[in-house]
């Protein structure tokens, strides 16, 4: 089984809204053959909560706008640090660059194959450890 192409649609729009939002780190997996209950996953990151709180809004908006689609399920919006944002057919994964390196995700669906995403999102790819150098590491402080 492959994610479907509504799924791939959501997908990309949400990179593409994300990466508009100067996310770190955009990736998708095709999880569908070893997830019953959604095809893809989409990750992102950014430096600190206010930001997180941004990518997750825009994400949703644009979602809604250009594909009538809304979240059947939010979590994670007291504290901004990991938002997921559940549309069924893909779930989105929204985390301060903290959490995704501890609770590295990329580590248990590596063996999914990776869905292409719109190159804007391609170029988020090293952003978060480019952060951490300029800022010399103190991306964890709350903003």
């Amino acid at each position: 089984m492959t994610a479907t192409d509504r799924s791939i649609e959501l997908i990309n729009t949400a990179a593409q809204a994300a990466a508009d939002r100067l996310a770190h780190d955009i990736i998708a997996y095709d999880v569908s053959d070893v997830l019953s209950i959604t095809d893809a996953f989409l990750l992102a990151s950014a430096p600190n909560d206010r930001q997180v709180k941004s990518i997750v809004d825009e994400i949703e908006e644009r979602l809604q706008k250009e594909l009538g689609a809304k979240p059947v399920r939010r979590e994670g919006d007291r504290d901004a640090r990991w938002i997921l944002l559940d549309y069924v057919d893909i779930v989105i994964h929204v985390q301060h660059n903290e959490e995704r390196v501890f609770y590295a995700l990329e580590r248990l669906w590596k063996d999914c194959p990776e869905i292409a995403l719109p190159e804007d999102a391609v170029r988020t790819r090293g952003k978060a450890e480019e952060h951490a150098q300029l800022t010399g590491g103190t991306e964890g402080e709350q903003s």
